[in-house]
């Protein structure tokens, strides 16, 4: 039934502030560039910013994973960049590492390198 992952949103307040952050963080501009959404293809996989709240709260319930080839080396680059970090890289067995950063929205981005997929 379900194929794997395709899009997560995330809500924000100020649409241009996160267009600006991401940008930054993901070093790529959006595919998809409207007022009421923006998307980013982060490899081959949606991201997208929604600027209308009204059905959503500020809230911690789930977080998404994004691959990086090297978790170490990802986050040193958050710590130049000033990113709050949500949770320090972390093994959570074998060769798998995960660790999750925030937004400036409140949004955790979830970071994991996982050797068993390649992209």
């Amino acid at each position: 039934m379900l194929k794997g992952l395709r899009t997560i949103v995330y809500h924000v307040t100020d649409l241009i502030e996160a267009k600006k952050w991401y940008k930054n963080i993901f070093e790529i501009d959006p595919y998809f560039d409207e007022p009421f959404y923006v998307g980013y293809n982060v490899g081959g996989f949606e991201l997208g910013l929604d600027p209308d709240p009204e059905n959503f709260s500020k809230g911690h319930s789930s977080v998404t994973y994004w691959g990086v080839e090297d978790i170490n080396s990802c986050f040193k680059k958050m710590e130049t960049l000033r990113v709050a970090i949500h949770k320090a890289p972390e093994n959570v067995g074998g060769a798998i590492w995960v660790g999750s950063i925030y937004d400036p929205f409140g949004n955790v981005i979830g970071l994991i390198e996982n050797p068993e997929f390649s992209s």
